[in-house]
């Protein structure tokens, strides 16, 4: 009995930290600072795992450099111009993943650019610093951009 009670803190005090393993999933801030992200499984399974839908904008502006509510961003760069309209938060830019062997890695996915409203293949994983490595390329992998964000929540 005596074992029991010592035991039984030291097991309750471990759960936060194993229920709290690290994951891609949760709000990540980009590497230019001007959007949040969150990653979750996708709503639509054919989806793929994981996608990344746009949860904030920080300090948006319009074509001349003036500042404007973040719920008034439209999707102006999309290639399809039936799309230019469509509110930038909420759209879902990262999709389309497979799980790779490695744990928090997710390759041969997509990733859309509302800057100059292209799409890419792109690889995402955590990174042992806790930061998330984010690869669009065009082509092979070695050709393309990687991106370092970091964890909102």
């Amino acid at each position: 009995m005596k074992r029991l009670l010592i035991a039984l803190p030291l097991m309750m005090a471990t759960l936060p930290a194993a229920a709290q393993s690290p994951s891609v999933m949760g709000t990540w801030l980009t590497s230019a600072k001007s959007a949040q992200v969150q990653l979750a499984p996708c709503a639509n399974p054919a989806q793929g795992p994981v996608c990344g839908q746009v949860v904030k904008l920080i300090d948006p502006k319009d074509a001349s450099g003036k500042l404007v509510a973040p719920e008034a961003v439209t999707d102006v760069h999309n290639a399809d111009p039936a799309l230019r309209t469509r509110k930038v938060l909420g759209m879902t830019l990262l999709y389309g993943f497979t799980k790779s062997g490695e744990a928090n890695s997710f390759e041969s996915g997509t990733i859309y650019n509302g800057e100059n409203g292209k799409t890419y293949k792109a690889n995402i994983n955590l990174q042992s610093d806790g930061t998330l490595k984010v690869r669009g390329y065009v082509g092979s992998a070695m050709f393309g951009e990687t991106q370092i964000w970091t964890r909102v929540q």
